[in-house]
């Protein structure tokens, strides 16, 4: 993809002095050589590194004046380009996304090719940034502020037809056309001068003390922390960079941008974003963590057994892969019952228009539903998604085991039984692996790997190839009960338990849980998971732990809760919330009985010491995670958090936002929440070391790091 790096933005500068100064040239079309796409934007890897831009908060007027011309780059180039005083074309013939569409959008004119592929968006807000290179100021401009609102502060992208639609460009032709139709604007045509650089130019809708744009910008502001609880700088800086700079000139406005974007790129929710939503992302879906001396695999037949609703979403997205897929159950009826959920989802995507008839068939035609465990011979691996019992767990294994070659790999889908135990009923603990799946999985990217004591490299890297085939990212991590991400995802729900018991109101606990940047509050989290899951998992762990096991205070409503009132969560419609078969759901009312409460309402303090609870608690497990040697590497905590569990990801992740607070104030506040609430909050050693030090874990764990090493 073509990119904007520093090198790209000094060669559009000497651009721009030539088209100035050679008469022979009479106008100027910028399209892409690459079939790829027409511009991807600003390179994150780059700016990730924030280059003269880092620092110049806290460097003086100096520091911040070269900051600012750091910033203000691109911006001032793409200036340059659109007053050169001849007239510049867009011939955008592929995807323009970011500062791709930012260099379109000063342009003069602006033609896209018709395909069904192309997007045109400014996505900056979803890696906690602005739009730095006129995006926020040129989009209003040619929009309205109101109908450029969706666009930059939810990335929300636009296919051709709605660019034209929004006069966001000009004409939209046949890709084989775009660049010649760009040609013709500028030879019969040619305009030299932006609509905002004109006299008589108006901004569409008015500006922000008109009647609209007054109604814009008082409830945007509302819907905006209703949306984001104030836990995102981008969107309010966005905001704010558009009420400003739709009231000066134009060469203001950009200005003011810039402050702005450079005011949000210093703040650790966008440096933790840019890491781990971009950055690691990106490497771990490219199989960072794989063992470089294992050749590459393809699994080509796959059987999963168990056609519940995980072994079925399983099967599914496999057959989507291209994958022959075997899908075992206990009884025929089950195993179609799992078929038909992959049958169902291709429908709905036929209905869509997103794939055809002939294409759904052949997808739905590489799943075998059977009881038959010889359907199981040829699959380069399996996947065991039954039921969380040792011993079903054990009986499947044994019975796939004896269909499979030498070297075949058996992956245990298991949430929370370590991976160790589980291949002792294996006879090939080498192959044995943990790839542990989350519901839906046709919607949720993540896959976590567990290693076995006794796990291979070459178990690990066929692990990670599967993977990567289905297109789901890895992370990989290292046996413990309840893994990384099932551990520190029940530290959520328990805390909510804990301020339960506690006696804090249900409706402050799971308000203040969404206020966090959670997807859910814990109590809401707790039904959706299933009560009588966590249930037995408690049981089961009691009964592996024995006298270690300490019992918490909201055990006995959860016990009650479960035994007594067969309240389940949202699946039979009961758990902390009742689930009506029409309306919202509402909280049960017979939950005061069960847990009295002792604090109704809730002031400033007390939503403050909710947010650190909460979020602390789940921090510091992780931090737990890396003393075990659970998790090794800062990356893969952080984008297991996020696309595991949802952990807030205005944070970065986890690990993130013990390094964005720093370790020394972290474990001073985990002291204080440790010695008000109890052991669960004390920072384990390396957090303290790491303190004394000022040590981060991305300096500390980090990928330069290990190289070092």
């Amino acid at each position: 993809m073509n990119t904007l790096t520093a090198s790209v933005i000094k060669e559009i500068g000497e651009i721009v002095e030539r088209i100035k100064s050679d008469a022979e040239i009479k106008g100027v079309v910028i399209t892409s050589g690459k079939t790829t796409g027409f511009c991807a934007g600003a390179d994150l890897g780059e700016l990730g590194g924030g280059g003269g831009m880092a620092g110049g908060a806290a460097g003086g007027e100096a520091a911040l004046k070269a900051a600012f011309d750091a910033g203000f780059a691109l911006n001032k180039a793409f200036r340059g380009l659109e007053t050169c005083g001849k007239p510049v074309a867009a011939a955008i013939n592929g995807l323009a996304m970011g500062g791709g569409l930012e260099i379109a959008l000063a342009c003069h004119y602006r033609v896209v090719a018709d395909h069904p592929k192309i997007q045109l968006a400014l996505p900056e807000a979803k890696v906690g940034l602005l739009p730095g290179a006129g995006g926020t100021q040129r989009l209003p401009r040619l929009m309205g502020v109101m109908a450029a609102a969706p666009y930059l502060l939810e990335g929300k992208s636009m296919k051709p037809a709605e660019a034209l639609a929004n006069k966001v460009v000009h004409e939209v032709v046949p890709v084989d056309q775009v660049v010649e139709a760009a040609k013709t604007w500028v030879k019969t045509k040619g305009d030299p001068v932006a609509p905002w650089d004109k006299k008589d130019f108006k901004l569409p809708g008015g500006g922000p003390y008109t009647p609209t744009g007054g109604q814009v910008f008082i409830m945007g502001n509302a819907m905006l922390r209703k949306q984001t609880y104030g836990n995102y700088p981008a969107q309010l800086n966005i905001l704010k960079a558009v009420y400003e700079g739709t009231q000066v000139p134009f060469d203001a406005a950009i200005r003011i941008e810039t402050r702005y974007f450079l005011k949000t790129m210093m703040s650790p929710q966008a440096k933790g974003m840019i890491r781990t939503l971009f950055l690691s992302l990106q490497e771990l879906g490219k199989g960072s963590g794989r063992p470089a001396d294992v050749p590459p695999s393809e699994a080509k037949k796959v059987a999963v057994l168990g056609a519940g609703m995980m072994g079925a979403g399983i099967a599914y997205v496999q057959a989507m892969a291209g994958i022959e897929t075997v899908l075992i159950d206990q009884s025929q009826e089950a195993a179609e019952k799992g078929k038909g959920y992959a049958e169902n989802l291709l429908k709905k995507a036929v209905s869509r228009g997103k794939m055809t008839q002939d294409k759904a068939d052949a997808v739905l035609a590489l799943i075998t539903p059977t009881t038959d465990y010889a359907h199981v011979k040829g699959s380069d691996l399996v996947i065991e998604a039954v039921f969380e019992s040792r011993e079903i767990k054990a009986d499947v294994t044994q019975k796939a085991e004896a269909q499979l070659a030498e070297d075949a790999i058996f992956g245990s889908n298991t949430s929370t039984l370590p991976i160790t135990g589980l291949a002792k009923a294996s006879v090939r603990p080498k192959n044995f692996i943990g790839i542990h799946f989350f519901s839906p999985v046709d919607k949720m990217g993540l896959v976590e790997i567990i290693m076995g004591e006794e796990t291979s490299d070459e178990a690990l890297a066929k692990s990670i190839d599967y993977v990567l085939k289905i297109k789901k990212t890895p992370i990989v991590v290292n046996d413990s009960r309840g893994f990384y991400t099932s551990r520190c995802f029940g530290t959520f729900v328990q805390e909510g338990l804990e301020m339960l018991a506690d006696g804090i109101a249900p409706a402050i606990i799971d308000n203040v849980g969404r206020a966090t940047g959670m997807p859910r509050g814990p109590l809401e989290m707790n039904d959706d998971v299933a009560l009588d899951l966590g249930y037995k998992v408690t049981q089961q762990t009691k009964k592996d732990l024995g006298d270690k096991f300490e019992d918490r205070p909201f055990a006995p409503i959860i016990e009650k809760m479960v035994v007594e009132l067969q309240r389940f969560g949202r699946k039979n419609g009961k758990g902390f919330y009742d689930y009506p078969e029409t309306g919202p759901k509402t909280l049960w009312k017979g939950l005061s009985e069960l847990a009295p409460v002792t604090i109704a309402e809730a002031d400033q303090a007390l939503i403050q010491e909710i947010r650190t609870r909460l979020l602390y608690r789940q921090a510091v497990e992780a931090a737990r995670c890396f003393e075990e040697g659970v998790i090794t590497d800062p990356r893969e905590a952080d984008v297991g958090a996020i696309l595991g569990w949802g952990f807030a990801p205005w944070t970065g992740g986890p690990i993130s936002l013990i390094d964005g607070v720093g370790a020394k104030a972290f474990v001073e506040t985990c002291d204080q929440l440790a010695q008000k609430y109890g052991k669960r909050f004390a920072p384990p050693a390396l957090l303290r070391e790491m303190a004394e030090k000022g040590e981060t874990f991305y300096g500390r764990f980090g990928a330069k790091a290990k190289a070092a090493a």
